[in-house]
């Protein structure tokens, strides 16, 4: 099973940038796609980004799009969220998780999800 470790959460001013790094291990051979999710205080976890591993397709919530960009590097097995503009609505616990997928209207996790790392934007 592919495990996951995210770093590069911290404490940014509004209008600033960003990059998380999402590092996999073990056998990514069969993993379908990488996705970022965030979780607001009070809130439920949501979807924010995802790339299919082999195509690169991006996908991205209607609310980072523009801003937020998802990126990979297959060599080293990790993928990138690189934010930039950030808005205090941005601050949340950002988790990285292995094959997202999307059914109807929702994204769920096939695969497993990382500790997540905290990101505040201040203003």
């Amino acid at each position: 099973q592919v495990q996951v470790v995210e770093s590069g959460g911290t404490v940014v001013q509004a209008g600033g940038s960003l990059r998380l790094s999402c590092a996999a291990s073990g056998s990514t051979e069969s993993t379908f796609a990488m996705g970022w999710f965030r979780q607001a205080p009070g809130k439920e976890r949501d979807f924010v980004a995802a790339i299919r591993w082999r195509t690169g397709t991006t996908y991205y919530a209607d609310s980072v799009k523009g801003r937020f960009t998802i990126s990979k590097d297959n060599a080293n097995n990790t993928v990138y969220l690189q934010m930039n503009s950030l808005k205090s609505e941005d601050t949340a616990v950002y988790y990285c998780a292995v094959d997202p997928f999307l059914r109807g209207e929702m994204w769920h996790v096939a695969g497993s999800w990382g500790q997540g790392t905290q990101v505040t934007v201040s203003l």
